[in-house]
């Protein structure tokens, strides 16, 4: 019993949205540590300005969760192209990197909160903005 409930929740392809839900919060956590980790050594290591780093980092972090998303969380609906799935992927995730730099700018410059602090707040608004997005507009069966 424990063991089938185990490969439903880690292994099985899944349609089930909190299933999906679950399972984006593990891939967005991997995400998580590539943007944030990035962030972290352009802006203090390599001293690029913060909106600069939280771009390069956004990015590689976009990347980290199509691949993971699409091998363990989304299934391919058959609606459209790999390709283009790709790309209404990365416009979403654009549209979140938007949000992302909206955010930190107003934590950041109008609030006064350390670069870190807003990114905290930017990445829990951001996660649900892109798990929704993709879930209903990219790989919703219908």
């Amino acid at each position: 019993m424990i063991k089938k409930w185990i490969h439903t929740l880690f292994v099985a392809p899944t349609s089930n949205w909190m299933l999906q839900l679950f399972r984006y919060g593990f891939v967005g956590g991997a995400a998580f540590v590539v943007d944030y980790g990035t962030l972290f050594a352009l802006t203090h290591y390599a001293g690029v300005p913060y909106l600069w780093s939280a771009a390069v980092a956004f990015i590689l972090g976009l990347v980290t969760n199509y691949l993971i998303s699409i091998s363990w969380v989304f299934q391919h609906n058959g609606k459209m192209r790999v390709w283009q799935e790709f790309l209404f992927f990365a416009i979403i995730g654009i549209v979140g990197l938007l949000l992302n730099e909206l955010i930190m700018y107003v934590g950041t410059d109008l609030c006064h909160l350390h670069y870190m602090v807003s990114k905290l707040v930017s990445t829990a608004i951001v996660f649900f903005w892109n798990f929704f997005a993709r879930k209903f507009l990219i790989f919703s069966k219908s």
